[in-house]
Order: C-alpha cells, then structure tokens, then sequence
C-alpha cells in the first residue's frame, strides 16, 4: 500500500510544472499548474491576482530557447507551446493598446497600461520630440513621487531618475521645471490620466516593433497600432493604412506580404523580409490578431485565416477572443468598488547627500538581464534611398485615421511624418531575432542584429543594451542590394518550381480519388441510397457498358499476359 501510494505521488508530480511570470511592475508571480493546463488557465489566474476586469488587452509574452518572441496562445496547451523544459518563465504585458487609454473604466486598468508605456518610453519604442518628452517624464515623476518638496528633492533632483533611452541635461532641468510649476496639487490617478491622454497622441503610440528589410534591403520597423499598419524607417513614419484598407496579411518564409485597398481604383501590396520564417510567422500571428480585435464588430465575425493560397501548404490561424468594441461595452458594465492599488514609487535613496551624482534611478523597474548588441537604424541619410522603396505610397497627414490632435507631430512637407528628434531604434525592448545560417548577406544581417556576438539567454523579452553603431558605407549598400536581388530571384524560381510540383501532386491525387470512386461505383454491391440512384441513370449504364467493361477486359488481359511471362522466367 504505501509502494502504492509513493508511486502516485510522484506520477502526479511529474504532471504538474511551476510557472513564472513576471508583471508590469517587476514583481513576479510563481504558480504551480498542470502540465496540460491551457494558456487561458495561467491567464486567469494572474487577472485574479491583479484584481483585474479588463483584460483583454493584456497578454503573456515568452521567449523559446531561439530567442524568438511569442504571444501565449489561451485556447493551447502551454507545454506544447514553451518549447523548452520548465520551470517556464513568461512576462505580462500589453497586446492590444486601447486607442483611449485615458477613457478605461477603472483605475487599476489605467495604471498597467500607464506602467507598459512607461517601459516603452525608456526602451525606446514610444518616441517623441523633446518638448513632449518633458511633459511625459515630470507626469511620471508627478506620479511617483508626488509635490515638489525643497526639503527632499534639492537642485538636480530629476537627473537622478532616467526616463528615455539618453537626454540631456537640458531636458532635465525642463522636466524639474514642468514638475514643480504645473504639476503641483496633482494625485497619482490625475498624473498617469494626464499622461495617457498625451501619451495616445504620438505616433509611435501602440507600436510593437518587428525588424524587417524592405525590397530594397532597407531596415525597417513594422508595427500594428490600434489605428492600423505602420511602417518605420529612420525617424519617420513612412507608411500608414487604416485597418479599414488593409484587406489580406499572408506570408511565404521570410515574405510578408500586406495587401490594401485605400480607394476604388487603387490596390497596392506591401512586402518585407523577415529574418528567419519563425519571425515571419511571428509577425503574421500578430497583425492577424490586431486586425480581428481592431476592425471587427463582434468576435462571432472572426474567421480562420491561412497564410497561404490554395495548393500552397501553410500555417492555419484563429483569433481567439473578444474585439474591442465588445470589450469597451462589457467594460460600461462594471460595477464594483475600486480595488486598492499598490503604487511603489520611485524614491531616490536618502542616504545619499549628493543627488546629482552617482547613478541615475530607472523610472522603470530594473530588469535582470544579459548583454545583447544591437545596431542602432540609420538616420536620415539613409532614409533619402528608403522613404519610397516599397510600391504603396505614403499616406499625409489629412488622410490618417489617427486623430487631429496628433496631426501636430508630422511636420515634413513631403507627407512622411516625423515622430522623433532622433532615429526610431528600439534597441533596449527589442531582443535579436535570430538570423539562420546563409539566409542573409552578412552586410544585410548586420543592419539588424548588429556585430555578431554570442548572446546569453536572457529572462525576459524586454531585455538588450544598445550599442552605437555607424551605417553601411555605399558600397556595401550596393552589394546588398546586389545580393538581395539575387537571392529574391532563386526563391522566385524555388517557388515557382514548387508550386508546380504541389500542383501536380494535387491533380494526382484528384484522378486517384475519382478513380477510386468510379471502382466503388461499377464494382461493388454497396446498396447505398445515392449510389443506387448513379447506377438507374441511363448516363452510367451506357458509360459502363460503352467504355469501363472493354476498359477491364483489356486490362485484365494485360494483367494475365505479365503474369505468364513472369511464371515463365521463374
């Protein structure tokens, strides 16, 4: 009996796993559940944790031992998915941006959304120009630590804390000034609206960068926003379509291809290249799933996507969830008392006399992570080759879906929006999309993952260190470019060839089918409603008498000749 009963015990260990996912605020939260519990199970678990309502614009994000990024599936098995051994570690963060984020019915919805842009204001994905910067960053200190206090916080006081990738010291001493003449008297509830209210009208607002090269061999940042598909390259937004026009996501390996329809007469494809087909698949899970929530009226519409035409083999998608209309009305319909919220703050150390020195203070909770070298994008130099590489053009200012109250940070006349004094380089948030062996140039390569490097495994998606880096000289660019003609050409004809082939195997194997059926029909004496009914027609009986009975006579015939040579040789 007790043989018995160890036995059990530890079969029933071996079906369970721990779990660790890490939240906004940096705290982490472990959990131990079954080895076939699904994603939406983990899921749950954490909102009760968090006390939140309004979930459906988080999701949980986790990295496989390739280092590349993954959205948890909810309807799957979270052992199939991982890829790896647990104990699993995952990060919570925002999937889909509410397109107001200041209007979520409660509080503590508010301050996670505020907590995930605070992180993609310090890594580098929400860009904006330097007098927006002050702004954001004294709400932040506004937020955390409260009034202007002479006694606690002396001359310097904001050079402590760092809120963007770099700045100088004279937007420092415009954030001190910001927060201690026009903040004062604010709660943190009113200082994190404030800053959602300013946050949502950038135009990197949303954004989730995936590095890509265009057909040029242009480096890019393509994101999906709550408004639709934008396309980054140097500090400028160059392409924007509302999700209104976008009509078909699809990909091929490393192909995305986009297709719109802005107008009547007007149909235009985007294409870009991924790194590696996971990135790619990666990068098409993605704009399906913002496309479904964005677009949709009712989760009832979502439909299952394929990545590919007909006779093409290729990857089978679901959107699983509610689209945000319905989740802004099942959001009207809360009723509760406000659950409490848990603000840490960022108090600079005490102990330390001199503020202005030493080292700065992350407004963003530190991250335990690894050294990952990634190239900054070029700038505006480049961007003089790669501002009209793809075949769509760019969409003005008048013509955006985005509000016109953000209209105000597209200042270029040539109707390319600028977003940023610098260039839009991710570097900090986004970890290296790994680059198979001989699929890129090595020039190409290196404009997205920057000077080859081992990379340690890291524990959470956010991490990397950026490291400057100067752009490829001109004749680089042309033998890039070169090799990135040449190799487009071999997948075309690989392509191609394919193509054929799965059409002949498809066309086999519709003559074997209707073969197989005809034999069912003339041979056996399956008494079968509808297949009585195919042999009374006059049609079959003079088909089967005309042509299939010479057809087996002849056959049989052939087949009797082979077999007396054979028993002839032996």
């Amino acid at each position: 009996m007790l043989s018995r009963f160890k036995s059990g015990s530890i079969k029933n260990l071996e079906r369970e796993y721990s779990c660790t996912v890490r939240l906004l605020d940096d705290t982490e939260y472990t959990c131990t559940i079954q080895r076939d519990a699904k994603g939406q199970y983990l899921f749950d678990l954490i909102c009760l944790h968090l006390n939140l309502l309004e979930k459906d614009y988080f999701g949980i994000r986790y990295v496989d031992p390739d280092k590349q990024r993954h959205w948890l599936e909810f309807p799957k098995s979270i052992a199939k998915q991982m890829k790896s051994q647990p104990p699993f570690t995952m990060c919570l963060r925002v999937k889909f941006y509410p397109p107001e984020p200041a209007a979520l019915r409660e509080e503590i919805t508010r301050y996670l959304i505020f907590l995930q842009l605070k992180r993609d204001l310090y890594h580098g994905r929400l860009l904006c120009k330097s007098s927006e910067a002050a702004s954001l960053a004294a709400h932040i200190l506004q937020a955390e630590i409260g009034d202007y206090d002479p006694g606690k916080h002396p001359d310097g006081y904001s050079s402590k804390f760092q809120f963007f990738p770099k700045h100088s010291e004279k937007l420092e001493r415009r954030i001190a000034e910001i927060h201690k003449s026009e903040l004062c008297g604010q709660t943190p509830e009113t200082s994190e609206k404030n800053f959602l209210q300013k946050a949502q009208m950038l135009e990197t607002y949303g954004v989730d960068p995936h590095p890509c090269l265009d057909l040029y061999g242009n480096p890019a940042f393509l994101a999906f926003t709550p408004f639709g598909f934008v396309v980054l390259q140097g500090n400028k937004r160059v392409h924007f379509l509302k999700w209104s026009e976008v009509t078909k996501l699809k990909f091929e390996g490393k192909t995305f291809h986009l297709y719109a329809h802005q107008n009547e007469d007007r149909k235009s494809i985007l294409t870009y290249f991924a790194p590696t087909p996971e990135a790619c698949k990666h990068l098409w899970k993605c704009g399906v799933e913002h496309q479904a929530f964005y677009k949709l009226e009712r989760s009832s519409q979502v439909r299952t996507v394929s990545s590919s035409n007909l006779f093409f083999k290729g990857s089978r998608f679901r959107y699983s969830g509610r689209v945000a209309k319905e989740v802004m009305e099942q959001s009207a319909k809360i009723k509760r008392d406000p659950p409490e919220i848990h603000r840490p703050g960022l108090v600079p150390s005490r102990s330390c006399p001199s503020i202005t020195h030493g080292p700065r203070l992350s407004s963003v909770p530190r991250t335990r992570r690894r050294a990952v070298h990634i190239s900054i994008m070029e700038g505006l130099e480049s961007l003089r080759d790669s501002a009209h590489s793809t075949p769509v053009r760019s969409v003005s200012r008048g013509e955006s879906f985005i509000p016109r109250s953000r209209s105000h940070a597209a200042d270029g006349s040539d109707g390319l929006a600028v977003i940023s004094d610098q260039a839009y380089s991710p570097s900090d948030s986004v970890p290296p999309t790994p680059v198979s062996e001989h699929s890129m140039d090595p020039s190409v390569s290196r404009q997205i993952n920057g000077t080859p490097c081992s990379i340690e495994e890291e524990r959470e998606s956010e991490a990397g260190t950026p490291t400057s880096g100067e752009g490829p000289g001109l004749g680089e660019e042309a033998a890039a470019e070169q090799g990135k003609s040449v190799l487009s050409e071999v997948e075309q004809a690989n392509k191609f060839v394919l193509s054929v082939l799965r059409l002949l195997l498809v066309t086999i194997s519709l003559l074997l089918v209707l073969l197989l059926l005809l034999i069912i029909l003339t041979e056996s004496d399956l008494d079968i409603s509808f297949l009585r009914d195919i042999r009374q027609t006059p049609e079959f009986q003079q088909f089967h008498h005309e042509y299939f009975c010479p057809l087996r006579r002849w056959a049989a015939c052939k087949l009797r000749w082979v077999g007396s040579l054979l028993i002839k040789d032996v």
